[in-house]
């Protein structure tokens, strides 16, 4: 039983790839045209590039000359890199339909899109680049969450890399370590395909709904400033904000540095935070909303605790006094809530609070960092924004209605042979 939708296809370009000339006018002969090249009268043949061949080996195996392949190859150089072939990769000859199959052309693929042509017509040689154009399937997309993200969308017959994007899009509303059976989404999408049925992957998400623990998050797609993107039906940025500091008074002892000499231990060492002075007591708070994944002593850093914001960042806080009321593992912690209060356990020479980011579990410097933006919508586009909102969500609600009623009657057949 699927979980997958395709809604519809934009129109390709079939006159430079394989196929016949969209531009030909209705009633007139369509011409098959291969890599930008006119092969009414042209078979198309196709090979495998084998290791270890050149340019000049393949021109002489498909019988030219030693003078001719090396003027060929002189020519070919200029699309095509001689020391850049790839064993395995494809190769075509465009042959002319007489006695001796005369070569006209041979096409090199670089990629799925990217080619070099060779046209050998005429007295001179021509090389050129040749892209073929990429096609755009909508696609809809929607399952109950059993096991993980991953696996629901490979059953449902989505691409499981579409997880990755709607993980990404959602990284500020949903901790994707705890999501759980039960959880679902509906996400419509553009995919990228080549010569209609090669997928190159998902494009972008254009609108979604994930449903996590019983909450709903609707993504909704909106421009602003020329830039687009996604909001609550609300109209808030479904990007968050971090604070620019977890103390507020404060001054900045020590800063981010691969080669820090410590005060205790009398040695250079990677120092991947900034201390933060403050008096002992002073408030520390969580820079942004996330879960609590550790609240503990360590040697070196003291009382701690490490939060995760989202699948991409993680937060933690040392050499803390104490710990702010409530804060245990798994605790759901707010942007701005006190976590705890300057310290000096572990080895300190002083109050102070040392705060380091992850970034996809690497440190990165706190002070430098690239905090997503979180600008809602404008109100003076508010009235544009709801108008696209409701489009956008009666467009999923329509959809879901067309799959429910998919599944049921797959349901009622497979109930059926029973």
């Amino acid at each position: 039983m699927t979980g997958l939708l395709i809604l519809s296809l934009l129109p390709s370009c079939k006159g430079k790839g394989s196929g016949s000339d969209p531009s030909a006018a209705e009633g007139e002969a369509r011409h098959v045209c291969y890599y930008g090249i006119c092969a009414d009268t042209l078979d198309l043949n196709e090979y495998r590039i084998e290791r270890g061949a050149t340019p000049a080996s393949i021109f002489a195996g498909l019988g030219f000359s030693p003078a001719e392949s090396y003027r060929i190859s002189s020519v070919a150089a200029q699309v095509l890199d001689p020391h850049r072939l790839q064993a395995g990769f494809p190769y075509y000859t465009l042959n002319a339909r007489d006695s001796a199959a005369t070569v006209c052309a041979v096409v090199f693929a670089k990629s799925r899109l990217d080619y070099a042509v060779i046209d050998l017509r005429g007295d001179s040689i021509a090389a050129y680049e040749f892209e073929k154009p990429v096609e755009y399937k909508r696609r809809y997309a929607e399952n109950t969450i059993s096991t993980s993200l991953w696996d629901a969308m490979a059953s449902s017959g989505s691409n499981p890399v579409l997880a990755m994007d709607l993980a990404n899009l959602y990284a500020w509303q949903i901790d994707f370590f705890d999501v759980r059976p039960g959880d679902a989404y509906r996400v419509l999408y553009r995919e990228a395909y080549v010569d209609d049925t090669v997928a190159l992957g998902i494009h972008e998400i254009l609108s979604a709904v994930f449903v996590h623990q019983g909450d709903s998050f609707p993504a909704v797609p909106f421009e602003q400033d020329s830039v687009r993107e996604f909001f609550d039906t609300e109209g808030n940025s479904l990007r968050k904000a971090f604070l620019k500091a977890p103390l507020d008074y404060y001054r900045i002892s020590s800063r981010f540095s691969n080669a820090r000499f410590h005060p205790i231990l009398k040695r250079y060492r990677p120092h991947h935070g900034v201390d933060y002075a403050a008096p002992s007591g002073t408030p520390v708070k969580s820079i942004g909303d996330g879960k609590v994944i550790a609240r503990k002593y360590d040697r070196g850093g003291g009382n701690m605790v490490k939060i995760r914001h989202n699948s991409t960042y993680t937060t933690s806080y040392m050499h803390l006094s104490r710990y702010g009321k409530g804060i245990a593992v798994g605790t759901r912690v707010r942007q701005g809530q006190v976590i705890g209060y300057v310290g000096s356990t572990g080895l300190s020479t002083g109050p102070h609070l040392d705060f380091r980011v992850y970034k996809n579990g690497r440190a990165i410097n706190p002070l430098t960092m690239e905090a997503p933006p979180s600008v809602p919508v404008k109100p003076e586009l508010r009235a544009a924004f709801d108008s696209v909102q409701r489009i956008v969500m009666a467009e999923l609600d329509s959809l879901h209605a067309v799959w429910q009623k998919a599944q049921d009657v797959t349901g009622s057949e497979e109930g059926g042979g029973r």
